[in-house]
């Protein structure tokens, strides 16, 4: 089968469409012929091999989540999985690929209504949302900043603030269209990626939800009002500088906090329960997920080169 594999670290050249062995299931697996595969940040972040010292090397398949229907199930997996559509979690690796492997625990049906491409936009990115303005302890009333808000878990977080009751939601973006689209989506102030205009933007915000971290992250901890919790969810932007931790002590008598989230701590069970009701309420037109487009798999350096240049709204779709 085809599978795209990084070849050597760094730009997306370094990605290369290779053949491979289709996956066998293990026990507790399922295999899934795929027909949608999700390109997200963390793929850029391991291609660029940011995490190489976290055991990821050349050679590594990319790829977290996915969509299909079952043909195959692993020792101990119920049968009745076969011929089902769903969606995946794969891990950090197997996605991009016509076939992926992954535990049946990290397996959801999908219901109808749902595309693939859908339930990849939303399947990882939904969930980062739903429980990062959890643990942040967001509470109707509040404003909320969502930095970095054009991806997939921007775009879910200023839909689950504003229909949370949130008293202003504000966004960071890179233009003007992308401002108006975030509108749509929920946001009320719209800021640069420098977190400047917006005249009538809060001064302050209660909660920032941070998808970029980068140089910049100790300027926005600025922004937070006293009480205020900051949560990074994503180094899209690399990371911030090391002591950035001094804003927070400078601030010392406003009780600021900072935190940082990965879906990763929360239980699967819980997991599973906030995506299958996610994907309903997309099924169903309560939540809206954004595919900015849809390449084959084969040209998933191509998707890599938008994401790279900050061109990709919502998330990009592999298609085998």
């Amino acid at each position: 089968m085809k599978a795209v594999v990084i070849r050597a670290f760094g730009d997306p050249d370094g990605l290369e469409v290779v053949d491979v062995a289709v996956p066998v299931p293990a026990p507790g697996q399922v295999r899934i012929t795929t027909e949608a595969i999700g390109v997200g940040g963390v793929d850029a972040v391991i291609r660029r091999g940011t995490l190489a010292a976290h055991g990821f090397q050349e050679g590594h398949l990319l790829g977290s989540e996915v969509a299909g229907r079952v043909t195959a199930v692993g020792e101990g997996v119920d049968a009745s999985w076969v011929g089902r559509r769903v969606w995946a979690f794969t891990g950090l690796s197997g996605g991009y690929a016509e076939q992926a492997v992954a535990g049946v625990g990290d397996v959801l049906p999908l219901p109808d209504g749902l595309t693939g491409a859908a339930a990849v936009t939303l399947g990882g990115s939904g969930v980062v949302a739903h429980f990062a303005l959890e643990r942040a302890r967001f509470t109707p009333g509040e404003s909320v900043l969502v930095r970095g808000a054009a991806g997939s878990i921007g775009i879910t977080a200023v839909q689950l603030a504003a229909a949370g009751g949130a008293g202003a939601v504000a966004v960071t973006t890179s233009s003007a269209e992308r401002g108006a689209r975030l509108r749509d989506l929920g946001a009320t102030h719209v800021l640069d990626r420098s977190g400047a205009g917006g005249p009538d933007a809060p001064a302050g915000f209660d909660v920032v939800l941070d998808v970029v971290s980068g140089p910049q992250l100790p300027s926005f901890l600025g922004r937070l009002n006293p009480n205020g919790r900051y949560m990074a969810v994503g180094v899209v932007g690399g990371q911030p500088p090391a002591d950035f931790g001094m804003r927070l002590m400078d601030a010392f008598r406003s009780s600021l906090s900072f935190a940082t989230f990965s879906a990763d701590t929360v239980p699967g069970p819980g997991r599973q329960a906030v995506r299958a009701s996610q994907f309903a309420d997309a099924a169903h037109g309560r939540l809206r997920t954004v595919v900015h487009g849809t390449l084959p798999l084969d040209q998933a350096a191509s998707a890599h080169r938008a994401m790279d240049a900050g061109q990709v709204f919502g998330r990009a779709v592999l298609v085998p």
